[in-house]
């Protein structure tokens, strides 16, 4: 039988993080519940989550740095939860390295389904997979595996969320083409981002801080439009 995967839920609403707990124990995942940012990095080591829910308003250490260190030593998908919902929010999670974002109040069914679609992203693939249904761009100094979740540059593996990944893949295998910001939000987020394209740009940003570009391709500004993966020669 394998083995449940792990949740940790990071919220100093005991009312709230309790419910949050229910309704994933229903969905079979094991969950631990602290609430505050101190016990959540203390935790986290030993509890080995296979995601977090982390509010942003927390006692002592809030949940942008708790995001910020826990992405200093490692790729565990973060979802944030707030009551707030200003794009600022948003914004500066995402740079930190947030996977998804929900505010609250929200419905347990949406609760569920994001926690099940950033798990899904996140889990790699079965090594029996036969290698033509894989998911691989490859250019000179770039590997790109949407199949297993992992980007090779230069020889080295690259660490990146999976949203970053998704974006970086979609560009990649689509060379030259133009993408407005509202169709990579469609593509890549979904409704729920539709209206915040600023998404777009702090991600293009993290990725060209990972990846510089190369002689052969690079990420471009369309300025006025959006990106694309341009190829030359």
């Amino acid at each position: 039988m394998a083995a449940k995967q792990k949740i940790l839920i990071v919220d100093d609403d005991a009312n709230i993080a309790e419910l949050i707990s229910l309704y994933l124990t229903k969905e079979c995942y094991e969950t631990m519940i602290v609430n505050d940012g101190e016990e959540a990095l203390s935790v986290f080591g030993t509890f080995q989550p296979n995601l977090i829910l982390l509010d942003l308003m927390l006692p002592g250490i809030d949940g942008y740095q708790v995001c910020r260190e826990i992405r200093a030593k490692s790729s565990t998908p973060i979802i944030m939860l707030s009551a707030k919902g200003e794009v600022f929010d948003k914004v500066l999670g995402l740079e930190l390295g947030a996977d998804d974002y929900i505010i609250k109040p929200f419905d347990s069914k949406e609760l569920v389904a994001r926690v099940k679609a950033v798990l899904r992203r996140y889990q790699p693939a079965k090594p029996e997979a036969p290698k033509s249904t894989a998911k691989i761009v490859e250019y000179p100094d770039l590997v790109i595996n949407q199949t297993n979740y992992s980007v090779l540059y230069q020889g080295h593996p690259v660490d990146m969320p999976p949203k970053e990944l998704e974006l970086l893949y979609f560009l990649a295998s689509s060379p030259n083409q133009v993408f407005t910001r509202e169709q990579l939000l469609d593509h890549i987020w979904g409704y729920e981002y539709i209206g915040d394209t600023r998404t777009v740009d702090v991600h293009i940003k993290r990725l060209r801080e990972k990846i510089k570009d190369n002689p052969s391709w690079s990420l471009a500004t369309v300025w006025g439009i959006g990106y694309k993966f341009e190829v030359k020669g």
